[in-house]
């Protein structure tokens, strides 16, 4: 019976091996949870490409949107684990979800991490005429006028719905935070005078604060970013309780090999130090992975760590 089970046990390890070794054969497929043009699906589209390069096989784009995210992770997670089709997600769509919304088709343990791709930096971007002109006037106005100020972002649960809950957290203010199908969207209407303003990663809002679109509030982060040289940071502008940096991570269903989750992590490396990734994430304020982030043990320490932390920070919103 030892001999048998071994002897089974062999044959599954050779199979996969040899399945790992020819992947890919055809296109992958990676799903990004948003509307075209938001922080995601810059990032997907700018991975995937040079990924594609090293694989030597195209990887489409195809985009989900809805419910913050987990429309397309439901999706995701119930295809073939072949390495076929794989997800870019972050700190919302796969760890806030799971507090917001409690019963979903996947848990955490539906997905195995492939890699870190990027960390982000949250903004506060107001429409162009809005009558604050700095961080300390804006909390002020927003005091005189509780719940009539509207942010808008990425869809409850996204990681743009974060930078909001943070954000209102650290100044007290009373506004009201307003869903959208993707950044991109919500980014127009803050463009248009729809909205006052948006929570938004400096990958998809920089461009408009640089045409002066949009007008930047304040950055998430402890240091001034370099596309971006007058926002000042959340400490700069006396808020220094309002952090609002991410990740954009690559998964995969659960049952995906080993052997391919090793080649998609491989490529997505050699992805995010390519030359052609550096400067394109160089222009959206967007910083590839450290030498030591691109293990996809690291990914899922993130996830553990954050479905914890907003866990505690959005109770109050579960349905």
């Amino acid at each position: 019976m030892l001999k048998r089970s071994v002897a089974a046990l062999a044959a599954v390890l050779f199979a996969s091996a040899a399945f790992a070794q020819d992947f890919p054969k055809r296109p992958i497929t990676m799903i990004v949870p948003f509307a075209a043009g938001g922080t995601s699906d810059v990032i997907a589209r700018t991975v995937a490409e040079q990924m594609g390069i090293a694989l030597g096989q195209t990887i489409v784009i195809e985009n989900v949107a809805g419910a913050g995210g987990s429309t397309a992770l439901a999706r995701a997670s119930r295809a073939e684990p072949d390495g076929y089709t794989i997800a870019i997600g972050n700190a919302g769509t796969n760890a806030a979800t799971y507090t917001i919304y409690p019963k979903l088709p996947f848990t955490p343990e539906s997905f195995v991490p492939i890699a870190m791709v990027a960390k982000t930096f949250g903004i506060i971007a107001l429409r162009k005429d809005f009558p604050a002109k700095d961080l300390k006037e804006f909390i002020a106005y927003a005091k005189a006028n509780p719940g009539k100020i509207n942010l808008g972002h990425a869809g409850v649960g996204s990681s743009n719905y974060l930078i909001c809950k943070s954000f209102v957290t650290a100044t007290g203010i009373d506004a009201t935070l307003v869903g959208y199908r993707g950044a991109a969207p919500a980014l127009t209407d803050a463009i248009g005078g729809q909205i006052d303003g948006v929570c938004d990663a400096a990958a998809s809002v920089s461009q408009s604060i640089d045409e002066k679109l949009v007008r930047g509030l304040v950055v998430g982060s402890t240091v001034r970013l370099v596309t971006l040289p007058d926002l000042p940071t959340s400490a700069e502008a006396g808020l220094p309780e309002f952090e609002a940096q991410g990740w954009n991570g690559l998964f995969a269903p659960k049952g995906t090999p080993a052997a391919v989750i090793a080649r998609l992590n491989a490529a997505a490396r050699t992805a995010v130090e390519s030359e052609a990734v550096k400067k394109r994430f160089a222009g959206l304020s967007t910083v590839a992975p450290d030498d030591n982030e691109h293990a996809p043990e690291l990914l899922q320490q993130l996830v553990t760590r954050d479905v914890e932390k907003y866990r505690k920070m959005l109770a109050d919103d579960a349905k």
